[in-house]
């Protein structure tokens, strides 16, 4: 994945994280919702200044911003998921509310 898209995903990730919408947070770091589309999308990579007031904004370092400590692979997410599930294997309801959000998820995708 090139750097500004990496860049813009994380971003968004964030935004949406803080109930924020583009337009709102266009409005805050006084850009256009264009421009933060396009900054989301990896199509414009973002100027040191606008980055300082993204950061701002959103309230996080860029630290934070730049950190891959949350990646992980496709086997341990599944292991993690696994157990979150077998952890609540006797409580019925819980189990089919799990059921309903991943079916939703999936069969969204």
């Amino acid at each position: 994945m090139n750097l500004k898209k990496e860049l813009g995903e994380k971003i968004k990730r964030v935004r949406k994280q803080r109930n924020l919408t583009q337009e709102t947070l266009a409005e805050m770091v006084d850009i256009s919702p264009r421009s933060l589309s396009n900054i989301e999308l990896g199509v414009s990579f973002v100027k040191a200044e606008t980055l300082e007031k993204i950061l701002d904004s959103l309230n996080i370092s860029t630290e934070e911003l730049f950190a891959n400590n949350h990646i992980k692979s496709n086997h341990e997410l599944i292991r993690e998921i696994d157990k979150m599930i077998n952890a609540t294997q006797n409580n019925t309801k819980l189990l089919e509310k799990i059921y309903k959000i991943i079916k939703c998820i999936i069969d969204d995708v």
